[in-house]
């Protein structure tokens, strides 16, 4: 049986806390990459940090959405930190995307599908016609066609984004346990059937060794 899978997101700009993070969820159990977000590269000694880690798995969740110079410009940009993951907006195009791939070189290109903050009501809003569901399977294909490593999804996406994208599928918006922070599309670990899962402070806030050992217990 495969370990499961699980990206940290270090969503803290406290290097101390990061470290933390980082130092008290080491596992046998679970395969474990760290991942960082706007808030982390736009700190002041957030860049010199991961640039600064060994033998990790990174995961910059920047979720660019640009024009193509601007995004291939970014890219080539973070390629001195050798991360391993990162996100991109399929919203951002398909000309966009097939650019950044690429020059992504030995990072992979994860395509960020629709934000699990958001739901039916809010696409409207928005100016979508399509459900989330039609439209991530759409973004899903739009992926596919660009050749992307990876794709984020919610939970509720999953099987069906699984039928036309074959490469890894990442989900954040997960819990451990009935416990939910700001997703309106989350679910329980245990019931995800992704490559990796995506979960922050269902793990960093509290005990960290004893939530690991709770996520552990779930995923078995």
């Amino acid at each position: 049986m495969k370990k499961p899978k699980v990206f940290i997101a270090c969503d803290t700009t406290n290097l101390t806390k990061t470290r933390k993070i980082i130092n008290q969820s080491k596992t046998k159990m679970i395969k474990i990459g760290y991942k960082f977000g706007l808030e982390f590269m736009n700190s002041k000694n957030g860049r010199r940090f991961i640039s600064s880690l060994k033998n990790k798995i990174i995961f910059v969740d920047l979720k660019l959405n640009d024009t193509v110079n601007t995004m291939v410009s970014a890219v080539k940009a973070l390629k001195d930190l050798k991360i391993n993951y990162l996100t991109v907006h399929i919203s951002s195009g398909f000309t966009a995307l097939k650019a950044v791939k690429k020059v992504s070189g030995s990072t992979k290109i994860i395509g960020v599908t629709t934000l699990t903050s958001l739901n039916n009501r809010d696409l409207k809003l928005i100016g979508h016609t399509k459900s989330v569901k039609n439209l991530v399977t759409h973004q899903a294909k739009l992926a596919k066609k660009a050749s992307l490593d990876a794709l984020v999804c919610s939970p509720y996406e999953v099987s069906a984004v699984r039928k036309v994208f074959k490469k890894e599928i990442i989900t954040p918006g997960i819990q451990i346990g009935k416990k939910n922070y700001d997703q309106k599309r989350s679910m329980e670990a245990k019931k995800v059937k992704s490559d990796w899962l995506v979960i922050g402070r269902a793990i960093t806030k509290g005990n960290i060794k004893k939530n690991i050992l709770n996520l552990a217990k779930e995923l078995k």
